[in-house]
């Protein structure tokens, strides 16, 4: 339950203040990998999902204080943690289909 600020359970644990920081973040940097030409996870860089932070049309519903604050709470550098994230996502990327695949089913087959 403490993974939202909604429920109002506080975050003791290491792994609850884990599960908080990387929570909205993964959604976010799904989004940034999903407006990439190959909607790949290969191509999201932690600077330019910083930059699209600073964009409040894009991936509106994923708050943005929620991340900065995820990385506070752990003790970290923002980018640093973005950064850590994104590698995390890319050892999982075919199961999150995040690796390409989208983008190479939606192009034209040629025979």
């Amino acid at each position: 339950m403490s993974h939202a600020e909604y429920s109002g359970v506080p975050r003791v644990t290491p792994m609850e203040k884990t599960l908080f920081a990387c929570d909205e973040l993964a959604g976010f940097i799904t989004a940034c990998a999903l407006v990439k030409p190959g909607k790949s996870l290969a191509e999201v860089e932690a600077r330019s999902v910083r930059k699209k932070m600073k964009d409040k049309a894009f991936a509106r519903s994923v708050n943005r204080d929620d991340i900065t604050n995820g990385a506070a709470d752990l003790g970290v550098d923002l980018e640093e943690h973005i950064a850590f994230c994104i590698e995390a996502m890319k050892a999982i990327a075919k199961e999150l289909a995040l690796d390409g695949s989208l983008a190479q089913s939606a192009s034209p087959q040629t025979m």
